[in-house]
């Protein structure tokens, strides 16, 4: 193969790994940006042209502005610190306890029977029922506020971890024993790697409801936090400032699923359903 060969060889070759990566950025980037950009826009115009009154839904345009006062006052990164340190203190109180009684109700048949009814009648009671007994048992500090966060994300946790450690291939199982592993080793080496994809599914969805819980909290009995925002500025009839509050719930709400992803990700490399 000639010089001359071997260059156009070579160019072709980061031709086509150009290609793809820009090919990547517009599909991964991009692409998604399309409908809200699209919604954003038609919501202007509508805001704009009166069709849409401002009283009700303020434009984009109005939302951005109260949304750059509240950063530069920095009211809007108070309220926000103090909602995501409850939902962290009270989600990982869910994650632990969901964990750890997913484990046991997985493993041993006589914790599934005895914990069978309990949780089939506590499971459906919607999170906004603890809220007044809380505040009853609790009073309206901290503490309610945390335990509803954990009672939130504790049933998906729990139930996903059970899915999990139900579900962990028999096979693996049966050739730890012939290795003579004892049963710590069974647990930490092939059922717990075996059940990480289902567990981290269960986190997932249950900051969701850890963010939800919150919100609810704070809207019903608290001075602080971005619920309490919510329902302030919607008693001042400030339709752009509740809005605000609304989607940057949904903004950190996205990031924390994009951190539990990655953590996943690191933790759980073998999973191939990771790789899409």
């Amino acid at each position: 193969m000639s010089l001359n060969s071997l260059k156009v060889s070579i160019n072709k070759t980061r031709f086509n790994k150009n290609s793809l990566l820009n090919f990547s950025i517009v599909k991964d980037i991009f692409i998604p940006l399309i409908a809200p950009v699209i919604l954003l826009i038609i919501w202007e115009l509508l805001g704009e042209n009166g069709i849409i009154r401002s009283s009700i839904l303020p434009a984009p345009s109005v939302i951005g502005i109260a949304l750059l006062d509240m950063l530069r006052t920095g009211e809007l990164i108070e309220h926000l610190t103090i909602s995501i340190i409850r939902v962290f203190e009270g989600f990982c109180l869910g994650a632990f306890l969901g964990i750890s009684f997913g484990v046991a109700i997985g493993l041993f048949k006589g914790a599934e029977k005895a914990l069978n009814l309990i949780i089939g009648i506590l499971r459906p009671i919607p999170i906004v029922a603890w809220v007044p007994v809380l505040i009853l048992w609790m009073g309206i500090d901290e503490a309610s506020k945390i335990t509803v966060i954990a009672i939130g994300s504790f049933w998906p946790i729990l139930l996903n971890t059970i899915h999990g450690i139900k579900n962990t291939d028999k096979k693996y199982i049966e050739v730890a024993e012939i290795l003579e592993k004892n049963k710590i080793n069974v647990l930490t080496k092939v059922v717990l790697p075996s059940a990480l994809p289902s567990i981290f599914t269960g986190l997932r969805i249950g900051i969701g409801t850890a963010w939800m819980s919150v919100i609810a909290a704070e809207i019903i009995a608290a001075s602080s936090g971005i619920g309490y925002k919510i329902a302030y500025a919607r008693e001042l009839s400030q339709p752009d400032i509740m809005l605000v509050g609304v989607f940057s719930i949904g903004i950190v709400g996205i990031l924390i699923d994009v951190i539990i992803k990655k953590l996943e990700f690191s933790i759980v490399k073998w999973n191939v359903n990771n790789r899409s």
